[in-house]
């Protein structure tokens, strides 16, 4: 037996919106993912982080600094 028209197309429909529930389910994992790597990445240097924070704001401060004071 052949199907209808709508049936095929209701088929489709779903189809696609698996798809795009799958491919929204991945994404999410991949971001996941990456978000532990760089989060465990900045945890093996926090001295570093920190080393490099500071580091920029007295050069900031030196700049903002009148010559003479």
């Amino acid at each position: 037996m052949t199907q209808s028209y709508e049936e095929r197309s209701a088929v489709k429909t779903r189809r696609q919106q698996e798809d795009q529930r799958r491919m929204a389910f991945r994404r999410a994992i991949e971001d996941r993912s990456e978000q532990r790597q760089l989060l465990a990445e900045i945890s093996e240097f926090p001295d570093t982080i920190e080393f490099n924070y500071w580091q920029a704001s007295p050069s900031a401060s030196r700049r903002n600094a009148q010559p003479g004071q």
